[in-house]
């Protein structure tokens, strides 16, 4: 990009994705496999979105060997300038800080009459196996030569290697490692970073972390961070600082562990793997934001759970400020916004523009958009949302049971969640757009239909459907349905200053609180997540849907379900999460080996929107 001789470069990168031959500077296929995080490897550089140069350069018989880095991308790539032909460049990348590494990645050699040329970009980053590499560029010009590994270290406020001392708060997420009357702990602090610390012990003790990007299971570029040793004259010492989380990289939910070695014996001892909890909202998310798969820019194998996950994580964006995640909201939108065959996202085609099959599903994506011009204030995201609303119109039909929307393209059901996710999508398009009536006449006409139709039961709860005969069917009260006919009549009280309509929310919130079929013992209870059965990858998510819709009539009602949101998120914190800050599927916490406390990102954004509704 700098130098005269980069666009010949590049116009040998696009005979070469033409097919045709440049024997002088032919690419050398990738000693490793290929890694794929926002890009994969081999992306031609010129389509960097940024051009830095963390490491200086290395000179080797006149020639210049360097390194780029584009950190918005997260990737890299080496050139070779003032050279001869036949000098190469060529990548090296370690997953394990550089003691071993995979070499002469897109090895390139200069054309005849050139003088210089370039790599492919290869990845910093695995998200998706959750590793982090060091990379470097070497050259051979009559004698081979590598700069330095890039990002040794750890960066965000502060880099790894900080003194215990900088930064603020203290907090030992879980309980010391002892040894020989030693006592080993791990410490974690307010942004995120973690120290060891050694006590009780003699000159020669050893303490150190292990870092591990994928929850401990292994941790080959985290061994033995900030090894130290007690000095003489003193009991005890204490590391360095490290990072938890690489947000550069997108790797979060980086864990940590503290480990400790007596001087007089070959024996050591850690405490258990941890994430920091800088708080309880911001220890979620990032265990959620774990699981994010920045290559399908989604939760994988869920569609419709994605959406309610990416809403959720906007939810924790907008209520808190904390915007880091901001970006997978455009990337997903991006990524995700074609067409893909069935089984790709979706049991069932995806048609483009989040469309498929599945009514509910494609209105899950439509708030999600919705959402996201909340946040960011794109228009492209409510036009989205118009375009998936337009599609899920054309499925209204008052010729059956007298209106809804109904539950797939096939029209063999008309239930809950599609009808009520259709009044709150209508309801919000219309609060958002100016000068509209046609959507708020949609909104109004399916509110006005849905407290007739039969699927508020004589409790006043929500059954899931209608049968052929447009009577309640009397199939399970699902919290998730229950929750969104809240949403629904709340957004339809803001279109319209309906009194009645938000009367009906908190008749529909109050019978939900009361009953046993979605409360025991004082917490949400779904049907399957009792002590004897188990929920399905739909049900874990449930829960998180009704906290959220009750979390927005609480808004509009002077905080009346704080106290019950409060209750469900100390529970929640208190007996349901581990270490690591995962959260299952049961907030009370229990389980049994029969039917265990399942913890998954599903369970994840579930317990992230009752922690929200807490406040």
């Amino acid at each position: 990009m700098r130098r005269t001789w980069w666009w010949m470069v590049l116009l040998v990168a696009a005979m070469m994705a033409a097919g045709q031959p440049v024997a002088s500077a032919a690419v050398r296929p990738a000693d490793s496999t290929t890694v794929c995080a926002l890009y994969c490897d081999t992306r031609d550089p010129s389509l960097a979105q940024q051009e830095t140069f963390p490491v200086p350069n290395v000179t080797e018989n006149g020639r210049v060997i360097e390194l780029h880095v584009s950190d918005a991308d997260g990737m890299a790539w080496a050139s070779i300038d003032d050279g001869q032909p036949n000098d190469s460049v060529w990548i090296d990348r370690s997953w394990d800080g550089g003691s071993t590494w995979d070499g002469l990645l897109g090895q390139a050699s200069i054309p005849s009459t050139w003088t210089g040329t370039r790599t492919l970009m290869y990845n910093l980053y695995d998200p998706v196996d959750h590793r982090r590499s060091v990379l470097r560029a070497c050259g051979d010009a009559a004698g081979t030569v590598c700069t330095q590994w890039t990002y040794a270290k750890v960066c965000a406020t502060y880099c790894d290697g900080v003194a215990d001392s900088t930064g603020t708060g203290d907090t030992q997420p879980v309980p010391a490692a002892t040894l020989s009357g030693r006592t080993i702990s791990l410490h974690t602090d307010s942004g995120g970073m973690a120290w060891a610390t050694i006590a009780g012990g003699a000159a020669g003790d050893e303490v150190w972390m292990d870092r591990s990007w994928d929850e401990g299971t292994d941790w080959p570029d985290g061994s033995s961070e900030g090894r130290v040793s007690v000095p003489s004259g003193a009991t005890g010492t204490a590391t360095v600082k490290i990072n938890t989380d690489d947000t550069l990289g997108r790797l979060y939910g980086g864990a940590v562990r503290a480990c400790g070695r007596a001087v007089t014996g070959e024996n050591g001892s850690c405490t258990a793997w941890a994430r920091p909890a800088t708080s309880h909202d911001a220890a979620a998310v990032d265990a959620l934001m774990y699981d994010y798969d920045p290559n399908t820019a989604y939760w994988d194998s869920s569609w419709w759970n994605s959406a309610v996950a990416l809403s959720t994580v906007i939810d924790y964006m907008r209520q808190t400020g904390d915007t880091k995640y901001e970006w997978i909201v455009d990337h997903t939108f991006e990524v995700n916004k074609v067409a893909f065959p069935a089984g790709a996202r979706s049991s069932d085609p995806i048609q483009g523009d989040f469309i498929s099959q599945a009514t509910d599903d494609t209105e899950w994506w439509a708030l999600a958009w919705i959402d996201a011009y909340d946040l960011t204030h794109d228009q492209k995201y409510l036009n989205e949302a118009v375009t998936i609303a337009n599609h899920v119109n054309g499925l209204w039909d008052s010729s059956t049971c007298g209106g809804g929307v109904w539950w797939n393209a096939s029209k063999t059901y008309k239930n809950a969640v599609t009808n009520a996710l259709y009044i709150r999508m209508t309801a919000e398009l219309h609060n958002r757009i100016s000068g509209d009536t046609a959507w708020l006449g949609r909104a109004t006409t399916a509110w006005s239909w849905f407290q007739s139709s039969g699927l508020i039961n004589s409790s006043g709860l929500v059954n899931d459907g209608l049968t052929s005969g447009c009577a309640n069917n009397g199939q399970t009260v699902w919290s998730y349905n229950q929750g969104l006919a809240i949403g629904a009549g709340v957004e339809i009280y803001r279109a319209t200053g309906d009194a009645g309509a938000l009367s009906e929310a908190r008749t529909l919130a109050s019978a939900a609180l009361s009953s046993s079929a979605l409360v025991t013992g004082g917490l949400l209870t779904e049907s399957c997540d009792t002590l004897t059965t188990d929920c399905d990858d739909n049900a874990k998510q449930f829960k998180g849907v009704f906290m959220r819709y009750l979390q927005d009539l609480d808004s509009v009602t002077g905080n009346a379900y704080s106290a019950f949101a409060t209750t469900q998120a100390n529970s929640i914190w208190n007996a349901d999460r581990d270490s690591l800050n995962r959260l299952g599927v049961r907030w009370s916490g229990q389980g049994s080996s029969a039917h265990p406390n399942t913890a998954d990102w599903r369970t994840q954004a579930s317990a992230l929107s009752a922690l929200l509704a807490a406040g």
